[in-house]
């Protein structure tokens, strides 16, 4: 089932254009990381967007946040992904399925790491807080669901892009705004989350195809020698 029957789950046709987007948002992960490090306070950039706070929006506002930011805690993302990879195996698209958890695993792992590398905080010396891994969480998420519904409605490469892109922007800045708007992160950890995702999902796309390729190829090759 994951073999080259099986539909990539990065298409050919957005390898490009996506791999790039990886590069340059793996840039901007580093230079914010290396411009804040060890930091506990809002950078100029922060404090330009909205001075962080634990009552940065009021009800109804920050119960709307709240529910954002349920999305990214351990029992919500199970549920989100629990929920996609059932999806992606009933589509029958397997790859997409580990890619789901995978990406997703990975991108929240990065940013994990990069929180004890960088040391910024927030409201504390116990709060690391760059990159926002609950960003890094759903911006990976929807662009592996965005990666599946460029492979269902058949999109060329532009549109696919558009889609994906699109829908990554649209998540991330969803939860950053609700990490931001709940005190839990500064906009530029909301940012750097954003980037991490987008670094880390086509990167594990692409490596997911290829070890689902060899593995077919070798499947291939050993079905024939069984046969003699």
């Amino acid at each position: 089932m994951t073999g080259r029957s099986a539909p990539a789950v990065l298409p050919p046709s957005l390898r490009a254009r996506l791999g790039l987007v990886a590069a340059l948002a793996a840039l901007v992960v580093v230079v914010i990381a290396v411009l804040y490090a060890g930091h506990g306070e809002p950078g100029r950039v922060d404090r330009w967007i909205i001075q962080p706070t634990a009552d940065s929006v009021r009800p109804p506002w920050r119960y709307v946040a709240v529910a954002v930011d349920f999305l990214g805690e351990p029992a919500g993302s199970a549920m989100v992904v629990v929920a996609a990879v059932t999806g992606c195996l009933l589509l029958r698209r397997p790859r997409a399925a580990v890619l789901m958890v995978a990406g997703a695993g990975l991108a929240v792992g990065t940013a994990t790491l990069l929180k004890h590398l960088v040391g910024r905080t927030i409201h504390g010396a116990d709060n690391l807080s760059y990159p926002s891994g609950h960003t890094a969480f759903l911006t990976a998420f929807a662009f592996v669901a965005a990666l599946l519904a460029t492979d269902r409605l058949g999109l060329g490469r532009t549109a696919g892009t558009a889609l994906v892109l699109a829908a990554a922007l649209v998540a991330g800045a969803a939860m950053g705004w609700a990490e931001v708007a709940l005190g839990a992160h500064y906009p530029t950890d909301a940012l750097g989350g954003w980037c991490t995702a987008l670094a880390v999902v086509p990167a594990t796309a692409w490596l997911i195809d290829r070890i689902a390729d060899r593995i077919a190829d070798r499947l291939a090759d050993a079905g024939p020698r069984a046969r003699r």
